[in-house]
């Protein structure tokens, strides 16, 4: 195996890097590693040349610089690596809690182990959707902690199946016979407590300093020594304000002469030493959150007593009389158990002991064995998935339908157009599309799932588009909480969106009542489809009708009314098109999959050929430009995408992917090509995190979708239209699913049929 390795590294000084150097030994150890694994170094700063990295490290990513992520993730796939390992710590990655880390992961084609050296229990936002997106992409994930396992399964639910447990590993040494540290200052002839790591406020010092004056009364020889220098980042924004705040504490208890700082940062031999002199190992963190300490590993690993409030790690690592625990904060009980221990060397020397016997299987050429048969059930599962192919449509990695958020902006008015995060935001009211919008998706849900909570919901909406119809047949758009109309006559786009959702409802209504009404809402609005001027508008009126006439495939007047509106549609193909620009405007702007759409529906009643190459060609600029990178990019509506100039990227809209989505399924539905229902899913990925920021918009908690891909992170605000936009796609995925198996169920007749033969 040749393996790739993604962490920062030696000489940084940093705990993660030093865990990937011990690990990348003990890995290469085996005789079924390649020498020619390697390294890629995560660093902190701007120059390349900051740090003398060991010969492994080939390829250096710059914490921020987010070019450098994707030319890394370059590098792995062409080095024939079989798999990858990268360190995990939201510190060691740039973006917001390390967001960057999903474009790497996202390129690289390898199997991935990742391994979580963090794992919070009250994560925000943004940090659960990192995990979780971590988790999709790798093969496999490691935990060092028990209690990890169950933070990801019942926090961010991740299977089981796909977590490993793995011990954190320690060195491989032996105490010395002769220990120089031993003998030498502040060690000889001492009690020596220690605690050693890089220094910052959640480390609780503190509180061992506190218990020294109780300590000192009884053991008047005792002395505390903290070895480590203070954590980069304090230093950058405090200095040494802790470490002085920790001297002037103990001067105030009279203690300066008991503690001692080595400020310096030890490699794992002459840590070794000073544990091996220390007589009690002392971690004082201020809370349980800590899911991984390395520190406390290598105390146990070098056979140390240790003494230690009871954090996550502390609890599990130092069960069955491994080690001491004392409350967070209590250096009175702290100085208890030290003193004890003093008093009884048969006890400490019992510690020490079954410490030390279990360090054993912490040893990292033992834990280095775990990580390679790891490796191999990762890279085993990896080729027998590629030899038995995959369906187009992943559906069990997709969220089960639920309306829960639907029904939270629904009242019995309508669906109320805004929401702060996922709480709805009346003060804006409702709209006309929002609530046409609705209406095709309960449609779906019901025909789909045959949904009673979305046939209940139906009336809402329908009522509302039935509230907002002038007496002329146009539509007002919006209306306040209080119901009082805030517009005389609603855009085109609100007017076109009600005709594709009256005529949906014509088509696939539940029973007569609804075909009724709906159908004397729609002829009703007939008289303006000829004033419509813009593109969008007649669009969605083109759609709308499509569906009438499926249900009325006689009815002459709808079908001139169809070609009315198809007219200026080809006309403006025609006008604006060129060999380079297949498109019906100089701009691609918003709802554009709308209008190659709205063709290939006229092609489906009419037949007309004209439509549909115009459509195919449409379509296929639409995909070369949205879908070029395998994974769609919507035109962003901060400037468009303008002919002859580069395309905007954010802000990315969720109705944009909608409308992808329905234009790909109509696109198969009429041409049976299997590409098309590649591209409909690849789509609908868009909300699950396929995406520029490698981000979901669909939101597990609330079952709401995000209003929009920002330039840095999601718009968390849930709206009406993003939700429905979700839903609608996600019913036409489901839809598109019972295609494929109906598709693969006659694949297979075939291919029993030639095995017969």
């Amino acid at each position: 195996m040749k393996i790739a390795y993604i962490s920062t590294s030696l000489p940084t000084e940093c705990g993660i890097a030093t865990f990937n150097a011990n690990l990348f030994l003990a890995i290469n150890q085996h005789k079924t590693v390649s020498n020619d694994s390697f390294v890629v170094a995560l660093s902190d700063s701007e120059e390349l040349k900051a740090y003398n990295y060991p010969p492994e490290v080939k390829y250096i990513i710059r914490q921020n610089n987010q070019k450098d992520y994707l030319r890394a993730a370059d590098y792995v796939n062409t080095s024939q690596v079989d798999a990858c390992i990268i360190e995990h710590e939201f510190g060691i990655y740039g973006g917001e809690s390390g967001l960057y880390v999903l474009s790497l992961m996202a390129r690289i084609n390898k199997p991935i182990i990742t391994i979580l050296h963090t794992v919070l229990k009250q994560p925000s936002y943004v940090q659960q959707t990192i995990i979780q997106q971590i988790a999709k992409r790798s093969a496999k994930i490691v935990v060092m902690s028990q209690k990890a396992i169950g933070f990801l399964t019942s926090i961010y639910n991740i299977p089981k199946s796909k977590i490993k447990y793995i011990e954190h590993g320690v060195a491989d040494l032996e105490p010395p016979t002769t220990n120089p540290i031993k003998n030498a200052y502040p060690f000889k002839d001492k009690k020596v407590l220690f605690t050693f790591g890089l220094i910052s406020r959640n480390k609780g010092l503190e509180t061992a300093i506190s218990a020294l004056p109780e300590i000192i009364k009884q053991h008047p020889d005792s002395i505390y020594v903290v070895l480590g220098n203070t954590h980069p980042g304090v230093v950058k924004n405090v200095g040494e304000e802790y470490r002085d705040s920790l001297k002037r504490l103990a001067r105030k208890l009279d203690v300066e002469k008991h503690l001692v700082f080595v400020n310096k940062f030890v490699d794992e031999k002459e840590l070794h030493h000073y544990l091996s002199a220390a007589d009690i190992y002392i971690t004082p963190y201020l809370n349980e959150a800590q899911i991984t300490s390395g520190t406390l590993s290598y105390a146990v690993g070098a056979g140390a007593a240790v003494i230690s409030t009871p954090y996550w790690h502390a609890q599990e690592l130092l069960s069955n009389n491994r080690g001491l625990l004392f409350d967070f904060q209590d250096s009175q009980q702290l100085a208890t158990l030290v003193n004890d221990l003093f008093a009884h060397p048969s006890k400490l020397n019992q510690l020490k002991y079954n410490a030390y016997r279990y360090g054993l299987s912490l040893r990292w050429p033992n834990i280095g064995k775990n990580y390679i048969a790891v490796l191999q059930e990762a890279i085993q599962e990896t080729e027998r998935a590629s030899l038995q192919g995959k369906p187009i449509i992943d559906a069990d990695s997709m969220p089960t339908f639920n309306l829960s958020h639907v029904k939270r902006l629904t009242d019995d008015t309508g669906i109320v157009q805004h929401a702060k995060y996922g709480i709805p935001n009346l003060k804006e009211g409702y709209c006309l599309d929002d609530n046409a919008r609705a209406l095709i998706m309960a449609l779906m849900a019901f025909k789909q799932y045959k949904s009673r909570e979305a046939l209940e919901l139906l009336p809402v909406y329908l009522s509302y588009i039935q509230y907002m119809q002038r007496e002329d047949g146009n539509f007002r758009n919006f209306l306040s909480f209080d119901r009082n109309y805030l517009d005389e006559v609603g855009s085109e786009d609100s007017f076109g969106r009600t005709i594709w959702s009256l005529g949906y409802l014509i088509n696939h209504a539940p029973n007569n009542s609804y075909k009724e009404f709906a159908t004397e809402l729609f002829l009703k609005s007939v008289p303006h489809f000829s004033q419509l001027q813009h593109l969008r508008g007649v669009t969605n009126t083109i759609i709308g009708l499509y569906h009438y006439l499926v249900i009325n495939p006689h009815h002459v007047e709808m079908m001139t009314e169809m070609q009315q509106l198809v007219d200026p549609l080809v006309k403006a193909y025609e006008n604006n098109s060129n060999k380079q620009w297949q498109w019906f405007e100089q701009q691609l702007t918003y709802d554009n999959a709308l209008l190659p759409l709205a063709l290939l529906c006229h092609y489906q009643i009419t037949k007309e050929e004209k439509s549909f190459t115009i459509a195919k060609k449409t379509l296929d600029f639409l995909t070369e430009k949205t879908l070029g990178k395998g994974y769609l990019n919507p035109v962003g509506n901060n400037g468009w995408l303008k002919k002859n100039e580069p395309m905007a990227l954010y802000d990315q809209q969720a109705i944009e992917t909608m409308a992808m989505v329905l234009v790909y399924f109509k696109a198969y539905e009429i041409t049976k090509e299997l590409k098309y229902m590649h591209h409909l899913y690849q789509s609908y990925q868009w909300f699950l995190g396929e995406n520029s920021l490698n981000l979901p918009l669909y939101d597990h908690e609330t079952k709401g979708c995000a209003d929009g891909l920002q330039a840095l992170g999601v718009n968390r605000n849930q709206g009406a239209e993003s939700t429905l936009a979700y839903l609608i796609s996600h019913l036409v995925v489901f839809k598109a699913l019972e295609i494929e198996y109906k598709y693969l169920a006659d694949d297979n007749k075939i291919k029993e049929d030639i095995l017969e033969n």
